[in-house]
């Protein structure tokens, strides 16, 4: 198997739900669910790696309060290299709706202050050579971010194909956002977007043509792979073929990071050295699995298609 790391935000999510409509300001409403857990795009692929028994790195940060300890404390052995920021944990307060859907309120906190040093020091390039970083939260780690051009010649170096999950920006697909995405493409060997983002930045109303689209921008051995929730998952990759996955039918408790989850899923079924057409599967399968799971579980990769009860 190759090795596998992930790159980006850890942080606290706050769940909170279901909440419909929207309540009236200064009021206060009752609702049937609350949990605090793990989050962030880094964080909850590597917990899903963690479930699935698959072995990896995690570079990231925390903040210097009882957050930043508790995240610490989760990761174990693998956070004894996170630096402690002197800043507060970032904090994500998710708010789910009926629908499946969630709104979030988000603290700046720790994340912007997770540097290019810090990442190299805990992650070993020829021990990882070969394998696949999935980098994430490009709009959040603003430290690292500036020295993305660094970090990719890093990779390049060590041989290592990087995976990019830019995340949504949170001052939206602006002209200068839409630029650097591009810009970071041109390093990616693999794109993990989603339906909205990957059309968006595109310009393009199709996902397989945008995702056509954002492959003009990469490397000639690159592969896009468009994660459309319920609709499963398309990848294009370098020669044009287009290779599809359904997402099995299940009930949603919660769709807060099914994303990541897809990302670790598909991931590690690429490390294995399955096809494209597998690892999509083994992405949709799990993350359909995580959604629906309450508390969440992962599955696992080679099982068959079920529905989740």
């Amino acid at each position: 198997m190759r090795p596998l790391a992930v790159i980006g935000n850890v942080n606290v999510d706050l769940i909170l739900g279901p909440a419909a409509p929207w309540p009236k300001a200064g009021t206060e409403i009752i609702v049937e669910h609350d949990e605090l857990r793990v989050g962030g795009q880094a964080g909850n692929s590597a917990l899903t790696w963690q479930g699935l028994g698959i072995p990896h790195v995690i570079a990231a940060n925390v903040g210097n309060d009882q957050f930043g300890h508790w995240l610490r404390e989760t990761f174990g052995s693998r956070a004894t290299q996170w630096p402690v920021r002197p800043e507060g944990t970032t904090l994500s307060v998710g708010i789910t709706h009926p629908d499946g859907e969630r709104t979030f309120f988000t603290t700046r906190g720790h994340l912007p202050r997770l540097g290019l040093e810090d990442v190299l020091a805990q992650l070993d390039g020829a021990s990882l050579s070969g394998g696949y970083v999935l980098l994430t939260a490009a709009f959040l780690t603003e430290d690292l971010t500036r020295d993305y051009a660094r970090l990719f010649d890093w990779a390049d170096r060590h041989a290592i194909a990087v995976a990019l999950d830019t995340g949504w920006p949170i001052d939206d697909w602006t002209a200068d956002n839409c630029a650097a995405a591009l810009g970071w493409l041109a390093r990616t060997r693999i794109a993990l977007f989603n339906e909205i983002e990957t059309t968006t930045l595109a310009g393009v109303d199709d996902p397989a043509a945008a995702a056509r689209h954002l492959l003009a921008h990469m490397p000639a051995d690159a592969m896009v792979v468009v994660k459309r929730g319920p609709d499963g998952a398309i990848a294009v990759l370098s020669d044009g073929t287009i290779v599809t996955a359904l997402a099995p039918k299940v009930t949603v408790v919660d769709t807060i990071g099914a994303g990541d989850v897809f990302n670790a899923a598909f991931l590690a079924s690429l490390a294995h050295g399955e096809p494209v057409a597998t690892c999509l599967a083994a992405g949709t399968r799990v993350a359909s699995h995580a959604i629906s799971t309450q508390p969440r579980s992962y599955g696992g990769l080679s099982q068959s298609a079920e529905t989740v009860r």
